[in-house]
């Protein structure tokens, strides 16, 4: 397991310096070097609450404290669980039988392996999905991906529900967003380049529930090892830890720890920043497990907060390019990675033969939906 700590990007000088600064500009290019380097970075954003995060985490604790009979009336599985919630044991973790990704795992140190996800088990974590999405002025040819959001039925819920998602999602939202085009500017491309592709992507808060009375043992996995199929994907401070990620260029295992204090998001690339960029950033790798962390959390928890249920949230927002997009690598990137694989640096990561076949960003999308079952 690696100390190693994540690079921090300050969306701040971004925002508040002009933009033809040197500041600025080497802020975006660690940006771009954070993602192809490791998959992931700190984003420290002025702008984002601790509280509006600790108010959306009471939420999604009392939402997935209830009955499953009253979860699942939000259930849409005819939508590919596109829309409201996911139940536990629903989704699989695609690694489990994609042979690309299990010789990914067989070339990573025993020591920094994952936990086993052979046996195929879905993941024991629920989840709820918030379009946080604007209308195309067209007719998408990808429906069911862009779907109206669903809001739970439950009184005392319901009422909080609306404001405080879209609260914290246009938070996060924000900061993904001036990172996408941070990234752009570090990889020598325009600003704007993929926030305009992503304009009417069909962005997600999809927050994850983990109920730790029932799944408490250590070694538990709660998300077993997977990549994201979006383009980035943004997290806020969880109250419990157990997410390990793993640096592209070691193949090296990072338990995930936040700055203690602060304004801080987490991001990582996602399979659809992969194919834009021909492979030259790589979505990230990453599980969520039970550890001694998890478990000190666990019982501070129950001491400081004995009426509140004991539930793991994951404050997370998946960032997608727009369905009708075509998903075609840029060219000046996807020479920048050939180069990188000719000069070896990324080992243990993937199967290097990727071939990246030009699509709709939507086709991308339900092919990795059938692969983790969540479409047929």
């Amino acid at each position: 397991m690696s100390t190693a700590t994540l690079p921090v990007v300050d969306l701040n000088v971004f925002l508040n310096q002009p933009a033809d600064s040197l500041a600025v500009l080497e802020e975006c290019k660690k940006a771009a070097e954070a993602l192809i380097t490791y998959g992931a970075l700190f984003v420290h954003d002025s702008r984002v609450s601790e509280e509006d995060n600790s108010v959306f985490l009471d939420l999604l604790e009392d939402y997935f404290a209830q009955p499953e009979s009253a979860l699942k009336q939000d259930e849409r599985p005819e939508l590919g669980y596109q829309v409201g919630v996911t139940l536990e044991n629903t989704e699989k973790p695609k690694c489990a039988v994609d042979e690309p990704c299990l010789n990914v795992i067989a070339r990573l140190d025993p020591a920094d392996r994952p936990l086993d996800i052979t046996a195929h088990s879905p993941d024991p974590k629920c989840r709820f999905f918030w379009k946080m999405s604007q209308k195309p002025p067209y007719e998408t040819r990808f429906p069911a991906l862009n779907a109206p959001n669903v809001v739970p039925e439950a009184p005392e819920i319901r009422q909080r529900w609306t404001p405080i998602m879209e609260k914290w999602g246009q938070s996060m939202k924000n900061a993904v967003e001036n990172l996408a085009e941070m990234t752009a500017l570090g990889l020598g491309l325009a600003r704007e380049t993929f926030t305009e592709a992503g304009r009417y992507g069909p962005h997600l808060l999809a927050p994850t529930a983990s109920d730790l009375i029932k799944y408490s043992k250590r070694d538990t996995i709660l998300a077993g090892f997977h990549t994201d199929l979006n383009f980035l994907t943004i997290h806020g401070r969880s109250r419990y830890p157990g997410l390990n990620i793993w640096a592209r260029n070691t193949g090296k295992r990072i338990a995930v720890k936040f700055p203690l204090t602060g304004r801080y998001l987490l991001v990582q690339a996602g399979k659809q920043l992969e194919h834009l960029s021909g492979g030259l950033i790589k979505a990230g790798f990453h599980e969520v497990v039970v550890n001694d962390a998890t478990l000190e959390a666990v019982e501070r928890r129950k001491t400081q907060y004995p009426d509140r249920p004991l539930i793991r949230i994951s404050s997370t927002f998946f960032w997608h390019l727009s369905s009708d997009y075509d998903l075609v690598p840029i060219p000046a990137l996807r020479n920048r990675a050939q180069r990188l694989v000719a000069d070896a640096m990324s080992v243990d990561t993937v199967d290097e033969q990727t071939v990246y076949e030009p699509m709709k960003v939507g086709q991308q999308v339900q092919n990795e939906l059938k692969h983790i079952a969540l479409m047929a």
